[in-house]
């Protein structure tokens, strides 16, 4: 676990399952990352695949909850999706966060992608961690600059264009 002033970031288990896919069914969480959003089905597999992400790996998406209310506000991590792009991320830390809409303006996503790349530093160091964000998403851009991101390629994914960054941890 890791915690910060007012976030703690763990691993994901069962029971965060019900929050996790009410987050994923809101418009405003996946309108920079899905041009129709997810079902039901589509979510319950991406939430195993962190969950594989942390066996195989060693390392994955965080739940991240307010330590006030112990109330999931979203996610933020690491995984390797060996997605179909060019330039190819295979094998990098491709980090990810996703928050609520309902908590964004907060700084949340901040301080616990801040707290992600402290972990990932202190655990891979030397590793190329990297990340693709929308050219529209000016939130996650804001993100990427404060962890020390760096615009490498411009690229797309499923038709939709994207940024792609990188830092060594």
């Amino acid at each position: 676990m890791i915690t910060t002033e007012r976030l703690e970031l763990r691993r994901p288990d069962m029971e965060d399952f019900e929050a996790y896919a009410a987050m994923w069914s809101d418009p405003e969480v996946w309108r920079h990352i899905s041009p129709k959003g997810f079902s039901q089905e589509e979510i319950w597999g991406r939430f195993l695949r962190q969950a594989g992400g942390w066996h195989y790996m060693g390392y994955g998406y965080f739940t991240v909850t307010e330590r006030a209310s112990g109330r999931l506000v979203g996610q933020v991590g690491f995984q390797d999706l060996k997605r179909d792009i060019k330039p190819s991320l295979a094998g990098t830390l491709e980090a990810g966060w996703t928050f609520l809409s309902d908590v964004r303006g907060r700084g949340y996503a901040s301080e616990a992608a801040m707290a992600l790349f402290d972990w990932g530093s202190a655990n891979f160091a030397g590793q190329r961690a990297t990340a693709i964000i929308s050219p529209e998403n000016s939130a996650s851009l804001k993100i990427a600059g404060k962890v020390g991101l760096k615009p490498f390629a411009r690229s797309s994914y499923h038709e939709k264009p994207v940024i792609m960054f990188e830092r060594v941890l």
